[in-house]
């Protein structure tokens, strides 16, 4: 693949005044060492909650009871406590109760003056839960949550009754209000209290915990370990008038999540005679329970658990849990010959059934600080590996009931077949209406001649392009990120990536098989990014994009490189603008030679351009410089030996094999004489 040169770069035009308007730009973006903010303490969480939270809605607002919570079960899972108390007030008080050890209140030994209790209150990142010594498997992982629920309360109060005495100390947003005191002696007593006021700054006047939220949430915990006991207490005035949720209960279930599991079922058949269920002991201290069912009405539910933390976008753990089921399902039904098992896949066997797995993982990672999914590949194998035994035993022992079983996910796979099938049929109708995707800034002229789609990086960076385009003639499609690498990826992957799922809806001419040139939906495509290393990455990963779905695409000379310039320079009323540090080291020879002070300022990327200067030096079709991006033709053999060239260099570079590009990083270097470190 290769790139030729196809328009030139015009002149930069002065305004009224004398000035020009990239002069005005530069001065008005003052940027110095004063708009260089350090938070300190909680500081960061009350600027930014949605980092810690995941926003300021009712659903952050009750991730805050959830952070408490999770410590106290932290406390049951380690066998260092029984029970917990939950109690909602009516004055938006939540109050979190425990009877473990209680947090240390001694002095911390790396701060004088301070307690451990107090460290952890206030300071991100501090915890019993890192070196792994006070608990094995937790839900608590990154030493933020009661001191990001401390940040967003405007009231809390935390009291830890330890070695039989009582102490307690108050906060407000995250700020001591008196000393750690000690109350006094206590009996019979033990572990912490924390009790809680959200900020109404923070989450608004009219935020208020919702009890069935909260009794829901403290249900699932008590299913999650088997015997502990949660008493939940709720104000009258805080009840939903339907009677859903009590005023008081003890809540416990000795049988764990199969108690769930059978109350969600109640009297509805399945297919198999019993429910699949077990417990099984992971690598290290860790632990998979599960609760499995398929009720024939298909009215199902997937709940997933780590270390208590509910992750409702899945992750490791249920990918392993699939695959283990999967499999099992396969093999049996090829030892019981039953036919065209083949086809059924992970959506079939998790489609309608009811779910209740829960895994308990020494330092998992999760994605994010609301860990709402596992991101951890070696769990998916440790999850199948135990789960997968258990279930061909299950499966043998019940041959007439998974025989049941496979023939309905064999009808369900071939159903999925056949409405795969005929969605495709209606999207290759030409008469259907056409979709795109909502963040497609597009042109209003509708016939492909003389129109053009701009390719590029980030919200940013379109916001600035949506506003220095041409409305008739150019669109927009910004990225998010570094699109899926397609040389390496799986077929599968390729469809579930929404960022290549746009740009395909957008261009409209299909990939592959498929793509149909008269279809496409504009003239050109340009691939507009930042003039620096990362955006030379997304380039390379678009190219190999093209190279790959849509080569004919390329062939027809429909695919450019945008060149935003890297460089202003500016001397008295001359100004110009340099692709990169060579030709920005020729003008300064061949056209700012002369007498006066030449300015250079470095572009950050598009995002930071003025959307004059984007639309001056990249975007106006008749003063910017594109790349046309052209493949070798197969017409003759030394234009096929070329086209053979670049798809093995496209292989090497790109490709699934990293060896390959260790070689050709060892072939070059010696070339190699500046490197930017």
């Amino acid at each position: 693949m290769s790139v030729t040169h196809d328009l030139f770069t015009g002149p930069s035009k002065k305004s009224a005044g004398g000035k020009t308007e990239d002069e005005k730009s530069v001065k008005r973006q003052e940027y110095t060492a004063r708009d260089i903010e350090v938070l300190e303490g909680l500081e960061p969480v009350r600027k930014r909650p949605g980092m810690y939270i995941g926003g300021t809605d009712e659903r952050a607002l009750h991730h805050l009871a959830a952070e408490i919570i999770d410590n106290a079960m932290d406390e049951v899972v380690a066998n260092h406590a029984t029970r917990v108390e939950f109690d909602l007030g009516a004055d938006k008080y939540v109050t979190i109760r425990d009877n473990g050890r209680g947090i240390p209140v001694d002095p911390h030994p790396k701060f004088e003056n301070k307690s451990a209790l107090e460290i952890i209150l206030t300071t991100l990142h501090s915890g019993g839960k890192f070196g792994g010594k006070a608990y094995q498997t937790s839900g608590g992982l990154h030493g933020v949550g009661i001191s990001v629920v401390n940040a967003l309360a405007d009231d809390l109060r935390v009291e830890v009754a330890r070695d039989g005495r009582l102490w307690a100390q108050s906060y407000s947003r995250g700020v001591p209000q008196s000393e750690l005191q000690a109350v006094g002696p206590v009996h019979n007593r033990r572990g912490t209290t924390v009790r809680f006021h959200p900020d109404p700054k923070i989450f608004g006047e009219d935020a208020a915990f919702k009890a069935v939220l909260l009794y829901r949430m403290v249900k699932a915990k008590a299913y999650l370990i088997s015997g502990v006991e949660i008493r939940w207490s709720c104000e009258p005035v805080c009840l939903p008038a339907d009677g859903s949720v009590p005023e008081r209960e003890t809540i416990q279930f000795p049988g764990g999540i199969m108690d769930y599991l059978t109350e969600a079922i109640g009297e509805r058949a399945t297919y198999t005679a019993t429910a699949f269920s077990g417990t099984t002991p992971l690598n290290g201290d860790g632990r998979v329970e599960w609760a499995l069912a398929w009720p024939g009405d298909e009215n199902g539910f997937l709940h997933s658990y780590v270390n208590t933390v509910q992750t409702p976008q899945g992750g490791s753990h249920e990918q392993g849990f699939r695959a283990a089921l999967l499999k099992g399902l396969r093999s049996h039904a090829e030892f019981a010959n039953i036919r065209k098992a083949g086809q059924i896949n992970g959506d079939d066997v998790m489609d309608g059934a009811c779910v209740m797995l829960s895994a308990f993982i020494p330092n998992p990672q999760f994605q994010g600080q609301t860990k709402e999914r596992l991101g951890m590949p070696e769990a998916a194998r440790l999850v199948e590996q135990a789960v997968r035994d258990h279930f061909d035993h299950f499966l043998s022992g019940d041959t007439a009931g998974a025989r049941r079983l496979i023939e309905h996910l064999v009808e369900k796979a071939e159903d999925r077949v056949r409405r795969k099938s005929e969605r495709e049929r209606k999207r290759a109708n030409a008469s259907k209406r056409l979709r795109l995707p909502g963040k497609l800034a597009d042109c209003s002229t509708k016939a492909p001649a003389g129109t053009e789609v701009f390719l590029v990086e980030g919200d940013s960076a379109g916001g600035s392009a949506k506003q220095a385009r041409n409305r008739s003639t150019q669109a927009v499609l910004p990225l998010r990120g570094k699109i899926l690498n397609v040389a390496s990826a799986s077929a599968d992957k390729m469809r579930a990536n929404q960022e290549l799922n746009d740009l395909i809806m957008a261009l409209g001419c299909g990939v592959g098989q498929q793509y149909d040139g008269n279809k496409l939906r504009y003239d050109r495509v340009i691939i507009m990014t930042d003039a620096d290393v990362d955006g030379a990455h997304i380039a390379s990963l678009l190219l190999t994009f093209f190279y790959r779905e849509m080569p004919d695409l390329v062939r027809d000379g429909q695919l450019y490189l945008a060149l935003p310039p890297l460089y202003r320079i500016a001397q008295g009323g001359k100004v110009a603008y340099a692709r990169d540090d060579a030709h920005k080291d020729k003008l300064l020879k061949e056209e700012f030679n002369g007498r006066g002070q030449v300015e250079i300022s470095r572009f950050k990327g598009l995002g930071e351009m003025p959307p004059a200067q984007l639309k001056e030096t990249t975007m106006d079709p008749s003063k910017r410089t594109l790349l046309r991006v052209t493949v070798p033709e197969d017409s003759s053999p030394h234009e096929a030996e070329e086209a053979r060239k670049t798809g093995d260099l496209i292989e090497s570079l790109m490709g699934r094999k990293p060896e390959l590009r260790f070689r050709f990083i060892q072939d070059r270097a010696r070339f190699v004489e500046d490197v930017d470190l």
